[in-house]
């Protein structure tokens, strides 16, 4: 079963988001066409980077990039799956935003479509199952309970419902505060913890591995309603090489 991923974020989800979806899939093969990073050797000359993106960003990259898609690949995927930081916007109105997307795209009318949000970003999943990540994370384990007080008392991060952290910001369009910048933040409230600060470009990644899937599934219901949908696909039938 084949799926096509369309994400937004940034170093995250390139380095660590198909690595995550392929541990608890094991039996999907998932194809990564955003985001991407134009700097990395063998990168295609005019094509600019998709780090970064998210929402309308993400929206004009489908739009972009799925038509693409469409004329290089032979067979139809079994989903296209979109995955996005919700950023403490409304989960229905940007569900429909992306939903009407790709209804506007040709040749994908018959192809199943998801839309995945990390709410408020995919730090919130690293946080959901903390025993598992930034407790055992060698980098960390030394000072996880000190930073785990931080983020539960001084922001107020609640660890068993981390989907409902965060307040919008209308002149950001985004979170007042995010998550990854207050993991950082926790990381370094000692001076000999300077050197080793939280790293979202490399942590993250990484402490993603680590995440038991059932913890995720207890703490974040959208997370959950993701992965019982995805738990349950079916494959195309008649698979004719034909988009």
């Amino acid at each position: 079963m084949v799926i096509w991923v369309f994400a937004g974020g940034g170093e995250t989800e390139a380095g660590g988001l198909i690595k995550f979806l392929q541990k608890i899939f094991p039996h999907y093969v998932f194809r990564r066409y955003t985001p991407f990073d134009s700097t990395k050797k063998g990168a295609k000359p005019n094509k600019k980077s998709t780090f970064g993106i998210s929402n309308t960003s993400l929206i004009q990259s489908i739009q972009k990039y799925l038509p693409l898609a469409c004329l290089k690949e032979k067979h139809k995927p079994d989903l296209i799956l979109v995955i996005d930081d919700l950023d403490c916007g409304n989960l229905n109105h940007q569900h429909q935003q992306f939903l009407d997307c790709i209804a506007n795209i040709p040749k994908v009318e018959n192809i199943d479509r998801y839309i995945a949000f990390a709410a408020p970003e995919i730090e919130a999943w690293i946080i959901a199952d903390w025993d598992h990540t930034l407790a055992k994370a060698e980098k960390f384990k030394a000072r996880h309970e000190r930073m785990r007080h931080w983020l539960s008392t001084e922001k107020k991060v609640p660890f068993d419902q981390p989907e409902s952290f965060g307040e919008y910001d209308p002149d950001k369009k985004a979170c007042k505060e995010k998550l990854s910048n207050l993991l950082i933040e926790a990381s370094s409230q000692k001076i000999e913890d300077q050197g080793k600060q939280y790293k979202k470009s490399e942590d993250s990644p990484d402490l993603l591995l680590l995440i038991e899937k059932t913890i995720l599934c207890q703490k974040c219901p959208i997370f959950r309603d993701f992965y019982y949908y995805l738990e349950n696909l079916k494959p195309l039938d008649n698979q004719d090489g034909r988009l």
